[in-house]
């Protein structure tokens, strides 16, 4: 019996994860399919309720679902009760909702993939306070980063943030410019500069020092233009493609038990958004 998987969010039209989870149910041959479904805010309720009952397997969770989700999810795994949000749903062979959330590892997965991320990366400036801020950032500990620093255009959401961390602080948008030369590595996960929309930067990236590493957790625009000034700075940069890919490959895995090509998914991804 043919299986079927998806994903809700609102919007959903611009999702990329259709394509990629069927391109790898091809390559492993699998009888699967995964749809995108719009679910407004008003409609989510019902709309788990319909997954379970029309047989889908499991699905993702985008915006602005991730944590109004939780009290229709029967089960959360560790990481997505820290995080206060889910990403990915599993349909266990009883029916039991099981939770989780990828994103984290997924980007961690992302950055050790291109980058050496030993104990000389030192200092972390996380850009944001937001879920994505929060669910990187435990990934990040708990693969021995740190110490986390956050910044926020409100300070009081990174002061907030940074006390859920054994080794954090937290700073104004003005006191990490001045400091951004202290930080191996620099994670942006606002959605300033997405899909060409929201221009400009939440912080100016130019005072980093040469060779820090500065990720971007958005991927459209391939290199946004806090990116472009990291890496005219002498930055080493990374978008927010490898995330996307291995936080679907490990809602993959779950699913499946089989681990996908991500190598191969970036490269396609990257190359369809205008990448070589």
């Amino acid at each position: 019996m043919k299986k079927w998987y998806a994903v809700i969010g609102d919007p959903i039209a611009q999702s990329m994860s259709p394509e990629m989870h069927d391109a790898w149910f091809r390559e492993n041959g699998i009888n699967a399919s995964y749809i995108p479904v719009h679910v407004k805010v008003d409609q989510l309720k019902e709309a788990v309720e319909s997954l379970k009952k029309l047989g889908c397997s499991g699905w993702n969770v985008t915006v602005p679902h991730k944590t109004a989700i939780i009290p229709f999810i029967d089960k959360l795994d560790e990481t997505a009760r820290r995080m206060n949000a889910v990403n990915t749903v599993k349909v266990l062979e009883d029916g039991t909702l099981y939770g989780m959330n990828t994103d984290g590892q997924g980007f961690v997965r992302s950055l050790q993939e291109v980058y050496d991320c030993g104990e000389t990366i030192g200092n972390v400036l996380v850009i944001g306070a937001g879920g994505a801020a929060s669910g990187i950032s435990f990934a990040l500990e708990d693969a021995g980063f740190g110490p986390i620093t956050f910044t926020n255009r409100t300070f009081e959401k990174a002061h907030r943030l940074s006390s859920g961390f054994s080794r954090s602080s937290a700073l104004s948008f003005k006191d990490a410019e001045s400091l951004l030369d202290k930080f191996g590595l620099i994670v942006q996960t606002t959605s300033v500069g997405m899909n060409f929309a929201q221009s400009g930067i939440p912080l100016d990236p130019s005072g980093i020092s040469d060779g820090t590493i500065v990720t971007d957790i958005i991927y459209n625009p391939l290199e946004t233009d806090f990116l472009r000034i990291a890496r005219i700075a002498g930055g080493r940069t990374l978008n927010g493609i490898g995330m996307f890919v291995h936080q679907g490959a490990l809602a993959f895995e779950l699913w499946t038990g089989i681990t996908p090509d991500t190598k191969k998914m970036i490269q396609s991804i990257s190359t369809k958004l205008g990448g070589n």
